[in-house]
């Protein structure tokens, strides 16, 4: 019932950025209502936070979603996704996926070797499924943190590079329109963004014909609102429901 809808969007970062220029705050977590319809079906939550990775300085991205006792009784979702991303928000190291959903049930790790334009795909310890990369890559989880990096306004198209471990794909994202949105949180001037993802694999997944998008503020933290998407058995809907430890909104 919830599809496996991507948590989107990736952009080519600034080398040498430092992490205050950012527009998010370790410790920044964002929690969500998720609906079918107009049918509460559970929750998910976003939060990222600074950590180490070999010796360097990184981001630990974390998303978890779980529906409630209503949708466990026909379909039940316990989905968690970690993603490292070096210090100056430039590629993914790592990204990991515990998928329990229906009766699907994953275990995935992509490791990526820079070095030599690799990445490294392992489901449930299978042997290692080995692609091409070119360039720096983000991962699907990292890629809706990514793109709040850089400044969008209405009108605005990017190509966008991304990786799941099994194909990588440049993203077209589409800044279509400003409008002002309601979730619980509160009400804010968004803008609709539409990347067209294709087949790509992600935290969700959507139906081949449905339309991915996603709302951020139009201030300077660039805060993912609401997501919306078609699927297989309808529409599914995320708001923002609650968030923490934001970074100070710029004075006009």
């Amino acid at each position: 019932m919830i599809p496996r809808i991507l948590l989107f969007l990736v952009c080519v970062s600034i080398s040498g950025t430092k992490l205050s220029a950012l527009p998010f705050s370790s410790g920044e977590k964002l929690e969500y209502d998720l609906n079918w319809g107009f049918i509460p079906v559970g929750e998910a939550t976003l939060e990222i936070l600074e950590t180490n990775f070999n010796g360097f300085k990184a981001w630990e991205i974390k998303f978890f979603v779980r529906t409630n006792d209503f949708a466990d009784a026909f379909y039940k979702v316990r989905t968690k996704a970690v993603s490292l991303v070096d210090g100056n928000f430039t590629r993914t190291f790592m990204y990991k996926k515990s998928q329990k959903e229906g009766k699907t049930q994953k275990e995935i790790v992509v490791d990526f070797d820079y070095e030599n334009q690799k990445s490294l795909y392992v489901e449930n310890d299978s042997k290692a499924l080995e692609k091409n990369i070119t360039g720096n890559v983000f991962d699907p989880l990292a890629i809706t943190y990514a793109f709040r990096k850089i400044p969008v306004k209405k009108g605005d198209e990017r190509i966008l590079p991304t990786c799941d471990g099994k194909k990588s794909l440049s993203v077209l994202v589409k800044v279509v329109a400003e409008e002002s949105i309601n979730v619980p949180f509160g009400s804010f001037n968004a803008y609709d963004a539409r990347p067209q993802i294709k087949n790509l694999s992600g935290v969700f997944k959507k139906s081949p014909k449905g339309m991915l998008r996603v709302w951020y503020t139009s201030d300077n933290r660039m805060i993912p609102i609401k997501i919306s998407s078609k699927v297989v058995v309808g529409s599914f809907t995320a708001k923002l429901r609650r968030a923490t430890n934001l970074n100070r909104l710029a004075k006009d």
